[in-house]
């Protein structure tokens, strides 16, 4: 028998007090995330905000061409869909399920007032948003003046922190979309972790053999981001 999912287990719901708890568990509503599906698109009106409990969602910006390249992840550390409680009802990025699993949403107005009440969801939502935007500068940084294999790492160790377990599922089209490069370029930088004995690769599978060895040939990156999530966010949502 397999147990119904726990919204406890996204680190943003389970930091919630308990009077803020009580009041959203009812509007919670369990949601299946499968491997590519889009939450939201570029432009569109949000109708819920997304908490991911075992799925991890890539937050991506297309160009005018339809050439994708991921700005950030979002996992069970947080919340997809913050445009919506900042004020600005949508966004030029697109919203999709790299890793498939389950998750939560909440539908808009009940976020909304939740974030009107200025009350402490306000001051966690906001901490988690400047979190947010640190990965989002960082990964700029990271695709202007490091490798592709350092970003490989970096974005291989970002996903292992929003999951349990050594193992990521993504197709090498998402792994593409995630570092902005042709497919070959990541089957070569895959194949290159592989020989250096960090991880085990084979049709979209990978298997981390090694995990401090992939932090230590990541770049800074990795390190930046994820000191500044434990830093802005209580220590049940440190990654």
């Amino acid at each position: 028998m397999i147990d119904p999912p726990n919204p406890r287990d996204n680190h943003l719901l389970a930091a919630l007090p308990e009077a803020e708890w009580l009041r959203w568990l009812p509007e919670l509503e369990a949601v299946e995330m499968s491997l590519g599906q889009v939450l939201y698109e570029s432009g569109s009106r949000m109708s819920h905000v997304y908490f991911p409990t075992t799925a991890i969602v890539s937050m991506l910006y297309v160009m005018e061409n339809g050439a994708p390249a991921e700005i950030a992840v979002v996992g069970n550390e947080g919340v997809v869909g913050v445009s919506l409680f900042m004020g600005g009802e949508s966004t030029p990025s697109r919203a999709e399920v790299q890793s498939a699993g389950l998750g939560f949403r909440l539908r808009a107005r009940i976020m909304k007032e939740e974030f009107d009440r200025a009350g402490p969801v306000l001051n966690l939502l906001l901490r988690y948003t400047q979190a947010l935007i640190t990965q989002i500068s960082q990964t700029a940084v990271c695709n202007r003046h490091h490798s592709l294999d350092n970003q490989l790492c970096r974005s291989l160790l970002l996903s292992l922190d929003r999951l349990q377990g050594d193992e990521l599922v993504m197709t090498q089209k998402l792994l593409a979309n995630m570092l902005g490069v042709r497919r070959e370029g990541v089957t070569e930088a895959a194949l290159k972790l592989q020989s250096a004995g960090l991880i085990r690769y084979a049709r979209g599978h990978i298997s981390v053999l090694d995990r401090l060895g992939l932090e230590a040939r990541s770049c800074e990156c990795y390190a930046v981001v994820k000191r500044e999530y434990d830093r802005l966010l209580p220590n049940e949502l440190a990654m």
